[in-house]
């Protein structure tokens, strides 16, 4: 424990550096793997056999959602919360054994692709072995006690009855928390980590733990979260104010006008070099907020084309290329129906697009956004210019025909429709 304590306040004692993005992921995108709904027999082998597709389609990272034992006590459903681990440096026998993980990761390679991996931080499960040997590393309440973890949105309060969370106060927490990723690092070859819930955890930590793993290998950072405080530690954090004004435009609650008005002055800023991830949607909104259709309707191409056009990173959620028209359970499997309407094409020309044209590239890598007047709010339309190379994007974010003019030159859009030109 003295140990511990001596790493701890060494760990402390650094300091907050300027981080790089990794050069792999300038021209990249990301793509979430559901590994219990992705197939009927929610395996990582499965997962595997498909990386050959993933790759012809284009995807670059590979976000794998947490992997490691879900707890038992207090469980939700039937099968539980991925986020409920038990064991940091556990596999879920529900998807496999580590060989498997590690066959995944190593083909991803294979392929050209890099693996990153989900990491819950901020709690454990209630019968997390750490719960009985470290009870000073937890969250108490008023009582003094271990209790779920209530978790404040900014509009109510949600109950996590089956995690407890963690308390950053106390540092000899940290190295454990360092230890147990850079386990996944060493062993498995993952390539990186995306953050849950990142900001309820301290920067400083982050920056800790980014500063002790990098030294492995350099390392890609995503922070579930969009505090610019993040940046600190993070290459990409979430842009989550663009995902939720993309369905109030989609449902008529805002225009194209808006949107636009957005990406010119957004209202979280960053350094340059902090990518954004721009979603259609992710695990959290198919779940629980609503699937494609639901979301967007018949404009949902028209939104993709944006999230994949504008700075900076693209995410595609697993199934999304096979028109995934459901809210896929969370506590139990509900497989992927991969006989959907296929968009593997639509999405492949999408990601073709970005790795091809520096103009789309993420971050200080990428080109200048300018936004262009169209005279008319449903439509938006803007071009990304970088080294002689520009591409121009246009799209009608309404259910009806739109006459606009750009550059005095008149032009019209059916219904939810799109353009994109390559200088």
């Amino acid at each position: 424990m003295r140990l511990l304590s001596l790493l701890a306040a060494l760990l402390l004692a650094l300091p907050a550096l300027a981080f790089t993005p990794p050069p792999w992921t300038r021209s990249a995108n990301i793509y979430e793997v559901n590994v219990r709904q992705f197939s009927r027999d929610s395996s990582f082998n499965a997962v595997t056999a498909e990386i050959p597709r993933l790759q012809k389609m284009g995807v670059k990272i590979l976000w794998i959602m947490p992997i490691q034992p879900i707890g038992v006590k207090e469980r939700k459903g039937e099968l539980g919360s991925y986020y409920a681990v038990r064991d940091y440096k556990g596999i879920n026998p529900e998807f496999g054994t580590l060989d498997d993980f590690k066959r995944l990761v190593a083909t991803a390679h294979a392929h050209d692709m890099k693996v990153v991996l989900d990491w819950v931080a901020n709690h454990t499960a209630w019968d997390s072995a750490w719960v009985t040997q470290h009870p000073d590393w937890y969250q108490k309440n008023a009582q003094g006690q271990i209790s779920g973890y209530v978790y404040d949105n900014g509009t109510s309060l949600e109950h996590w009855d089956d995690v407890v969370g963690l308390d950053y106060r106390n540092k000899t927490l940290w190295p454990a928390m360092i230890d147990a990723m850079r386990y996944w690092v060493d062993v498995a070859g993952i390539d990186g980590f995306r953050a849950d819930v990142a900001g309820r955890v301290p920067v400083p930590f982050w920056v800790a733990a980014r500063t002790a793993l990098d030294a492995r290998k350099p390392l890609f950072w995503l922070a579930e979260g969009d505090a610019p405080d993040l940046a600190q530690a993070f290459d990409m954090v979430y842009d989550w104010d663009f995902a939720h004004l993309m369905q109030k435009v989609a449902k008529g609650k805002a225009s194209a006008a808006d949107l636009a008005a957005y990406v010119e002055h957004p209202r979280l800023q960053y350094a340059p070099d902090t990518y954004r991830m721009r979603f259609t949607s992710n695990h959290d909104f198919n779940s629980w907020a609503g699937s494609d259709p639901e979301l967007y309707g018949a404009g949902f191409k028209a939104f993709a084309v944006l999230a994949a056009t504008l700075p900076d990173m693209p995410l595609i959620y697993g199934g999304q290329e096979a028109s995934l028209n459901k809210r896929l359970e969370f506590f139990k499997r509900d497989p992927i129906d991969w006989h959907g309407a296929s968009l593997a094409d639509f999405y492949a020309g999408l990601l073709r697009l970005k790795t091809d044209n520096k103009a789309l590239w993420n971050g200080t890598a990428g080109g200048k956004l300018v936004m262009l007047a169209t005279g008319n709010t449903d439509v938006i339309a803007y071009d990304r210019v970088r080294d002689g190379n520009r591409i121009r994007v246009i799209a009608n974010l309404s259910g009806k025909p739109a006459a606009f003019s750009i550059e005095a030159k008149p032009r019209t859009l059916a219904a939810w429709d799109y353009a994109i030109a390559v200088d």
